[in-house]
């Protein structure tokens, strides 16, 4: 091969490289450059996210608040501020950072996309509950105020989000739960639950493991600074006061206190019957739909036609056809 056909080679090869790079739209610079602009705009509306936060609770974010929401260094929360500054939508005074209204505008919109995806997760989808908040995270980001008010309609325009918290409206206003942490509830009068704090993730964990949602009606029993003890569910809950602490509760009169009658699908033996009464609102989105593709609508008669060896699954007779459902499933649907 001669000299110049390699020269010529290296110099195709080079301008490969070069195009590969530097090609407009969708060269690796353009695409970096892409890229980080969209993490500049994330850790923005983040610590837009954050400042507001901080204002509804009474309190005034700070840098390290902002580098410790966002997870990086001072300088990098200090970076993110400054560009928020200059496009007027925080600003620093009296030794704490407010929002200004269009900074308070931008916080609400990601707010309100971040609640509303998580409703969504909730009712359409068979995501669990320990991964609603993480996928709205990711998702919040992306989506317009049109989509987002599109995404509402398609969901009936909820109010909150499926832990409770007030999804804020279009136009701002919110509507706030308005309840007490379970911790200073009043002892042996009906409440219900009515927000679940989901942070951080290992106490909303073992909140969801107690099989706790919001609706639920409970009855304090015991309070000391050990435990506080409850029902809830027709089962009695313990849990420590740091954790009873992330729920959330209004008192009810106790007409509204009266528990549905009945008992979960799973407890009927070989050969017995009962009538469907609901579907425990801890079942959501696709698997609520399946059981109800399935026609286990309220006063529809069942019937247990078979067990399996290990007593899980069991055969159920639905509307004249034969069904397997597992216990966990069983557990989910109220019978009288």
């Amino acid at each position: 091969m001669s000299d110049s056909l390699v020269a010529l080679l290296i110099g195709l090869g080079l301008l490969f490289i070069a195009l590969w790079v530097f090609w407009p739209e969708n060269g690796l610079y353009a695409r970096w450059q892409r890229g980080r602009r969209m993490n500049a705009r994330i850790r923005g509306e983040d610590a837009l996210k954050h400042i507001h936060n901080c204002e509804m609770g009474g309190s005034s974010a700070s840098i390290q608040s902002i580098a410790g929401a966002l997870g990086v260094h001072l300088n990098e929360a200090s970076a993110t501020l400054s560009e928020l500054e200059v496009h007027n939508l925080a600003q620093i005074s009296n030794g704490g950072i407010r929002l200004t209204p269009a900074g308070r505008e931008s916080a609400l919109h990601i707010l309100r996309a971040h609640r509303m995806w998580e409703r969504y997760l909730a009712d359409e989808t068979g995501y669990s509950e320990q991964e609603w908040h993480d996928l709205a995270e990711r998702y919040e980001h992306e989506l317009t105020p049109s989509e987002v008010e599109a995404l509402s309609a398609k969901l009936g325009y909820p109010t909150h989000d499926p832990h409770g918290d007030p999804i804020p409206a279009a136009d701002g206003e919110i509507v706030h739960h308005g309840g007490q942490s379970l911790t200073a509830a009043a002892i042996d009068v009906p409440l219900r639950i009515v927000h679940l704090e989901d942070e951080p993730d290992v106490v909303y964990a073992q909140l969801v493991a107690e099989g706790l949602h919001p609706g639920m009606v409970l009855r304090l029993v015991e309070r000391s600074p050990e435990r506080l003890r409850f029902w809830a569910g027709g089962d009695e809950h313990t849990l420590a006061p740091v954790v009873a602490a992330n729920i959330s509760v209004l008192a009810l009169p106790e007409v509204e206190a009266e528990e549905p009658v009945g008992k979960p699908l799973s407890h009927l033996r070989s050969g017995e019957s009962a009538v469907v009464l609901s579907i425990s609102p801890v079942c959501r989105g696709l698997d609520r739909q399946r059981l109800l593709d399935l026609g286990l609508l309220p006063g529809t008669k069942v019937g247990v036609e078979l067990i399996g060896p290990g007593g899980d699954p069991k055969a159920y007779r639905i509307r004249g056809a034969l069904i397997a459902l597992r216990d966990d499933q069983a557990d989910r649907i109220l019978v009288e």
